[in-house]
């Protein structure tokens, strides 16, 4: 396939699956957060959890929309740019996918009607599941697309018969080696952006004013979130990159720098990878400490990119990426342990301006970790399609560069408009005072039917 071709190919799934990610990854925790709002406002009839609840289901709302349609967008492309993928691999990326969707997206689709209009026409209690049943869905759309694309990454369970991979073990490909770790690393990072979205927007009603008991306790609920799951985040990445270096040492050696084999590799801190020299430029390192980290041996023996010539990823890309989302982990767990130390004696509309700043400043940093780690995960397992069996030139579309060119453009520049568009609404709503914002219960004409659904419930 023509090289350029093939790299826009790879750029226009990069774009999709870039827009695409940033949306689930809020809506998967967002949805735990808000049944946690209502199991409190039912527990305590405090009417600012309610408060809490339905401002931020709007904004749940509108990121599932974007959730869905991006969805479906991403998909085409198996057909159109990556045919081979699903010729190849169809067998087992099909029925994954068909899951996520019977299982998943059909139960949260159905219950978020519910959840968004059911106040006062169905119980408190089918009110409550409904929610739940939104957020399980949630959380199993992420079950099934991770269990796929860790299969990819570390594929078991199969045989490959002319050329095609069908399922011997559905269990070991569901439950493969990397799914655990990529599973929890996802929904701990979901958490950690709903977390710094709930905190930014509410230090932006804070800031300007409109902020409430709603606003407040979305603020103490967050925050307490985040202080706790970023050291977790740690420390499951920590193990997920154990896991890595079993099975995918080449990305390691990508991720770390590592040009050559050698035992007590330095933790190259900061470097500017040369492909041409094969060699990190204006390094600064800690001796042995990556063999620590890796091998909990400070003497442990890491493969350089020097054993995999010709079949390890770009090292600057993912080099980089991963220093990115590292440091911005270093943020989060910084900002979010700093504002539990302050609310210990202080109120949250008397914490410094500046901090509050901050927190309005780092509202996606979420985001921005996930993409990096993501691009981490996707670019270090080139030039693999899954991994070690089938590449990338393999499976894609013979297309003309120009054609593929002009659809990217297209993409790019829809993607940029409705990111704009969202970041904007999500502005907007934040500074509309959150007192009054539950939607007003039905006339007599909706409590009729309100008893109509308790008695057929009871």
């Amino acid at each position: 396939m023509n090289e350029t071709a093939l790299i826009l190919a790879r750029m226009q799934f990069a774009a999709n699956i870039t827009f695409h990610i940033l949306f689930p990854t809020l809506t998967i925790a967002l949805g735990w957060i808000l049944f946690f709002f209502r199991m409190r406002f039912k527990a305590t009839r405090d009417e600012s959890w309610e408060e809490a609840y339905y401002f931020w289901t709007k904004i749940f709302a509108l990121t599932f929309a974007l959730g869905v349609v991006s969805g479906i967008t991403m998909s085409f492309q198996f057909g159109t740019n990556w045919p081979g993928f699903m010729e190849i691999a169809g067998n087992i990326a099909g029925p994954l996918l068909g899951y996520e969707v019977l299982t998943a997206f059909f139960l949260e689709a159905t219950f978020l009607g519910v959840m968004l209009f059911g106040r006062g026409r169905v119980s408190e209690r089918t009110h409550l599941i409904a929610t739940f049943l939104v957020a399980f869905g949630t959380t199993m759309s992420a079950f099934w697309i991770l269990s796929l694309n860790s299969w990819m990454q570390t594929p078991v369970g199969y045989e490959i018969i002319n050329g095609k991979m069908f399922a011997t073990d559905w269990l070991a490909i569901l439950f493969n080696p990397s799914f655990p770790y990529r599973f929890s690393h996802m929904l701990l990072a979901s958490g950690l952006t709903a977390s710094f979205v709930v905190l930014g927007v509410s230090a932006w009603q804070v800031l300007k004013k409109v902020d409430s008991k709603a606003t407040h306790k979305a603020f103490k609920t967050a925050l307490t979130a985040a202080a706790i799951l970023i050291p977790i985040q740690i420390l499951v990445g920590d193990i997920h990159g154990t896991n890595t270096l079993k099975y995918q040492p080449a990305k390691i050696a990508a991720i770390e720098g590592i040009w050559n084999t050698e035992k007590g590799a330095p933790l190259v801190l900061f470097a500017w990878p040369n492909k041409e020299t094969k060699s990190n430029l204006y390094a600064i390192e800690i001796p042995k400490v990556a063999s620590l980290i890796l091998t909990h041996d400070l003497d442990g023996e890491l493969k350089g990119l020097n054993e995999f010539e010709g079949k390890h990823p770009p090292v600057a890309p993912v080099f980089w990426a991963f220093r990115i989302m590292v440091g911005m982990g270093v943020a989060m767990l910084a900002i979010s342990w700093l504002g539990v130390f302050m609310l210990r004696k202080r109120t949250i509309d008397t914490l410094p301006r500046l901090y509050l700043k901050a927190l309005a400043a780092m509202t996606f940093a979420g985001w921005v970790a996930t993409v990096a780690g993501w691009y981490v995960t996707e670019i270090g397992r080139q030039p693999y399609i899954v991994y070690g069996v089938v590449t990338v030139a393999e499976t894609a579309a013979k297309h003309a560069p120009a054609m593929i060119g002009l659809t990217l453009t297209a993409y790019l520049a829809l993607y940029v408009f409705l990111l704009i568009s969202y970041v904007f609404v999500v502005k907007s709503l934040s500074e509309k005072p959150t007192r009054g914002q539950a939607p007003k219960l039905p006339t007599a004409a909706g409590r009729k039917v309100d008893a109509i659904v308790e008695a057929a419930g009871d």
